[in-house]
């Protein structure tokens, strides 16, 4: 699978790339991403939700009430959860919603992501580019340039770039991670995913093990 290469104004450098069918050519498993993005939205929660149960209520400690003889039901507690003011049955304790996945499960999603993008023409490969200082402007005009100023888009360089990085961190449409930041929710999320020339040799190396 062959796909032009693009420069940061969108004009064609006359240039093409090999894509490995491999990674970007798979039929997708539909499983697969359904684990990985349930691992991924899992992983982002918190888990501090608390309600307080019986044993949480300050109160007192007392017998409301006699035992027999009222003519009602038989109550020890006020902190009773029966009571207006008394804890909560079984509410939400602090726990963590992760779980585990194989390495090889994730490396497919990973793969039946892009593959789908790929297969939907929502794949842009572009040439290396570096701004000398972040600039949310210069990376505005980046996006204008390959017409994504109103899309969601993923940016995946061939390693850590700050300027870059710093430059998009202000665009809530824009994400920019480098090859071993990918994940198969942002690839899917995202209207055009747009992969840099030097980020497809360690995507590659990763995915294709």
């Amino acid at each position: 699978m062959k796909v032009a290469v693009l420069d940061i104004n969108g004009k064609d450098t006359g240039r093409k790339v090999e894509l490995s069918t491999e990674v970007f050519g798979i039929e997708p498993n539909d499983h697969a991403i359904y684990l990985d993005v349930k691992q991924y939205l899992a992983n982002q929660r918190q888990g501090t939700h608390k309600a307080k149960e019986r044993a949480d209520i300050t109160g007192s400690t007392r017998k409301i009430k006699k035992q027999k003889g009222t003519g009602t039901a038989r109550a020890g507690s006020i902190k009773s959860p029966i009571f207006r003011g008394g804890g909560r049955v079984f509410g939400p304790r602090p726990r963590s919603y992760s779980f585990k996945l194989n390495k090889n499960l994730k490396r497919l999603a990973r793969k039946s992501a892009l593959s789908i993008q790929a297969k939907d023409n929502n794949l842009v490969v572009i040439e290396d580019f570096n701004f000398e200082a972040p600039s949310t402007k210069n990376f505005i005009n980046v996006l204008k340039a390959l017409n994504l100023d109103a899309k969601k888009s993923l940016f995946v360089l061939g390693e850590s770039n700050s300027n870059v990085y710093l430059s998009s961190r202000n665009l809530k449409n824009s994400k920019v991670v480098n090859n071993t930041g990918i994940s198969t929710y942002s690839v899917l999320n995202a209207n055009k995913v747009v992969i840099s020339e030097s980020s497809l040799e360690g995507i590659n190396n990763n995915l294709s093990k």
